[in-house]
C-alpha cells in the first residue's frame, strides 16, 4: 500500500480538472445559441439593477420605491432594445439599396489614387487592383452584414425575455439560497460571493455602458456633421464594440472610415473622418474611462488578451464583448476560496489587495 496518496491525489485532482476544462469547452461551443442570450440577460439585469440603485440616489426618483425603480428601467431597456433593433433592420435594407452606388464610387476612388500617384496606366498595378480591390462585391458583404443583423436580433429579443423573467425573480433568490443551503456558513459565503459578483460587475457594467453611450455620441456628431450615410447604426456600432478592449475601438473607427470611403470617394474626407473618430477614441480611451472605472475589474492585461482569445473562439465577436465580465466574475469565485485563491492572484493586475487579505475573504 503506498505510504504517501498525496501524489495520487495531485495528480487526480489534475485529471478531474483537465475533464472538467474540456467538457465546458464543449459546452460552451455547442450550446452558444442557448447560452449566449442568457449570459446577455444576466448582465442586462446586472445594469438593471445598478442603474435602479443610482435612481434612488437621485432627488426626483429616490422616494419611489425599489421596484418601481426597476419597473421602470426595465421599462427603459426594452425601449432602447426595440429602438436599436429598428435602427438595425432599417439599415440593414437601405444598405442593400445603396450597395451599387458604393460600388462604383469605391472604383472610382480607386481610379482617381491611382491617378495621383501617376500609376493609372501600370498594368502591373492593375493587375493588383483586380486581383484584390476588384473582386470585392459590396452586395455580397452588404447581405452578410444583414444576416448577421437578423441573427443579433433574434439573440437581443431572447435576451430580453430572459431579462424580465431574472428581473421578476431576483428579489426571491436570497430565500431559495437559505433553502438549498440549511448550513449558514455555506450559505452566507455564498452570498457574500454573489453579492461581490453583482457589486463588481454591475459598477463595472454601468459605467461602461455610460462610458459607451458618451462615445457613440460623440462618434454621432462627427459623422453627422460630414453627412455620412446612416450615422446614427454607425455610432451604435462604435459604442457597442467599445466593450471590446482593446481591440474594439480599432474596429469601431474602421467600419465608418470604410464608409465614408466608398460613400464620397474623397480621400480628404476619409481622413478627415478617420482623424476626429480616432482623437474620439482616444479621449475616451487615455483619459474618460481610466477615471471613472479605474480598477474595478482587477485583471491584468495578459489576462484579458486571453480571455479575449478564448471568448471569441467560442461565440465570436459577442463572446470578445462578453470576455471581461464573464472572467471577472471567474476571478471573484477563484478568490473566495482558499483552494483556488491563488490562480485569482495570478489573473490579477494588482495583488495589493489579496496581501491585505490573509485570511482568505473576497478581496474587495
Amino acid at each position: 500500500m503506498p505510504t504517501n496518496p498525496d501524489p495520487v491525489r495531485r495528480l487526480t485532482a489534475l485529471t478531474l480538472s483537465l475533464a472538467l476544462a474540456i467538457m465546458v469547452g464543449w459546452l460552451l461551443l455547442i450550446g452558444k445559441a442557448l447560452l449566449m442570450p442568457i449570459v446577455v440577460a444576466v448582465l442586462s439585469v446586472y445594469v438593471i439593477s445598478s442603474a435602479s440603485t443610482a435612481l434612488g440616489n437621485w432627488p426626483m426618483t429616490g422616494r419611489l420605491p425599489r421596484f418601481l425603480r426597476t419597473v421602470l428601467m426595465v421599462l427603459g431597456f426594452l425601449a432602447v432594445l426595440a429602438a436599436l433593433n429598428g435602427v438595425l433592420i432599417v439599415t440593414a435594407r437601405d444598405l442593400m439599396a445603396q450597395a451599387p452606388d458604393y460600388q462604383e464610387n469605391l472604383e472610382k476612388l480607386i481610379t482617381n489614387v491611382m491617378a495621383l500617384v501617376g500609376i493609372e496606366g501600370n498594368p502591373d498595378w492593375r493587375a493588383i487592383e483586380e486581383a484584390t480591390v476588384g473582386r470585392l462585391d459590396m452586395q455580397t458583404m452588404i447581405g452578410g452584414m444583414a444576416g448577421s443583423v437578423g441573427a443579433v436580433v433574434g439573440m437581443f429579443v431572447m435576451a430580453a425575455v430572459y431579462a424580465l423573467f431574472l428581473t421578476a425573480e431576483a428579489s426571491g433568490f436570497r430565500h431559495k439560497l437559505s433553502v438549498a443551503l440549511p448550513d449558514e456558513d455555506h450559505a452566507s459565503k455564498t452570498l457574500d460571493v454573489i453579492q461581490h459578483i453583482n457589486a463588481r460587475i454591475g459598477e463595472y457594467l454601468t459605467i461602461k455602458t455610460l462610458i459607451n453611450v458618451i462615445l457613440g455620441a460623440i462618434c454621432y456628431v462627427i459623422l453627422l456633421l460630414f453627412g455620412v450615410d446612416h450615422a446614427l447604426f454607425w455610432a451604435l456600432i462604435i459604442a457597442l464594440l467599445n466593450y471590446i478592449p482593446y481591440f474594439g475601438s480599432l474596429l469601431g473607427v474602421m467600419f465608418p472610415v470604410f464608409l465614408t470611403m466608398v460613400q464620397f470617394a474623397s480621400v480628404p474626407i476619409t481622413l478627415a473622418v478617420l482623424a476626429l473618430l480616432t482623437s474620439a477614441q482616444m479621449w475616451v480611451g487615455n483619459y474618460l474611462e481610466p477615471r471613472l472605472i479605474g480598477r474595478t475589474v482587477n485583471m491584468s492585461p495578459f489576462v484579458v488578451v486571453a480571455a479575449l482569445a478564448f471568448w471569441t473562439t467560442f461565440w465570436g465577436v459577442p463572446g470578445a464583448i462578453l470576455a471581461v465580465p464573464l472572467t471577472s466574475m471567474l476571478a471573484i469565485i477563484l478568490a473566495a476560496f482558499d483552494q483556488t485563491r491563488p490562480m485569482a492572484v495570478l489573473l490579477a493586475h494588482d495583488v495589493s489587495v489579496f496581501e491585505k487579505d490573509h485570511a482568505g475573504h473576497t478581496p474587495a
